[in-house]
């Protein structure tokens, strides 16, 4: 059914807008920092470092800590990190209070939906069908989706042509500088 012109694709950033997923999230980060004789970091505090992926997040942990890390332990600890949080990845996550609702709403009224998010596709797939709302949406694309992630602008005009079978008007919903950062540059409000 196409889409009317006057109605855009909603598109959403997964992580801290659409799911608080910051507990597994910090959860798995903390095991990491322990096994490297590292402190853990409060829920609270490690919230500020989440965004732009996993391996962001483990330098972010490190750098907190005044703590180096090579390239070469960043991978292996990215390694770990995929495979733990993969493990875990809905044990706390749950969707924001209305979320489900308002995605129904906006099912309803014809609005496409989509998600753009630096988690990877897969991961994203299975926590959206875990909590219940991955059918809701036209597209799922994750930062291995396309060659290019946020905020590189295409990915969210290729989110929005994956969702449409072509680029039409979008609305970007997210929470961080790096979603605000995706959408103007894609001119997408």
């Amino acid at each position: 059914m196409p889409i009317p012109p006057s109605l855009p694709i909603i598109v959403f950033d997964l992580d801290g807008t659409l799911a608080d997923t910051a507990a597994d999230l910090v959860s798995t980060l903390n095991l990491i920092l322990e096994r490297e004789g590292l402190n853990a970091i409060p829920l609270a505090s490690a919230r500020e470092l989440i965004g732009q992926g996993s391996r962001a997040l483990i330098q972010r942990g490190f750098t907190l800590q005044r703590r180096a890390l090579s390239p070469e332990r960043l991978e292996i600890l990215f390694d770990e990190f995929v495979r733990h949080y993969g493990e875990h990845l809905v044990d706390r996550t749950q969707l924001f209070p209305g979320t489900a609702e308002a995605l129904e709403r906006l099912s309803r009224r014809g609005h496409r939906l989509a998600v753009c998010t630096n988690k990877n596709e897969g991961f994203s797939r299975r926590l959206l069908k875990e909590l219940g709302v991955a059918s809701k949406f036209e597209a799922i694309c994750g930062r291995d989706t396309f060659a290019f992630c946020k905020p590189d602008p295409r990915h969210l005009t290729e989110t929005v042509r994956l969702a449409a079978g072509r680029m039409v008007p979008a609305i970007m919903v997210g929470d961080s500088k790096t979603d605000i950062d995706t959408a103007r540059a894609a001119d997408v409000p």
